[in-house]
């Protein structure tokens, strides 16, 4: 497997995990503090986290098909984007199991 399949979700695991909990801070704001303005960001931020969570998904999804992750062991990861704070853990727990999996696709330097 290429090193760029586990970047790739890795990266777009940061991602929604941030937003999301950047939109759970909203939320909060909005519903339980009544702020001012909190509902424009959650709206802004909402709309970011889901279509990034799609691409998050997609992301996943390769990298699990290409892991050869059974059924129950995707959807965790899958899933994890929707909790606030577990894509961080489980994206630590997905990097440690698939790291020894990887092919380098750079060729070795020459020995002088």
């Amino acid at each position: 497997m290429k090193r760029s399949v586990l970047t790739r979700y890795r990266v777009m695991a940061y991602v929604t995990g941030v937003l999301l909990i950047l939109l759970t801070i909203g939320v909060v704001a909005k519903y339980l503090l009544d702020m001012d303005g909190a509902a424009g960001f959650v709206s802004v931020v909402g709309i970011a986290h889901g279509w990034l969570y799609v691409l998050y998904l997609v992301f996943a999804f390769d990298l699990g098909s290409k892991a050869k992750w059974p059924f129950g062991k995707l959807a965790w990861v899958l899933l994890a984007g929707t909790v606030p704070t577990a894509v961080f853990f489980v994206e630590r727990k997905v990097h440690r199991e698939v790291a020894p999996l990887l092919t380098d696709a750079r060729p070795a330097p020459a020995q002088a």
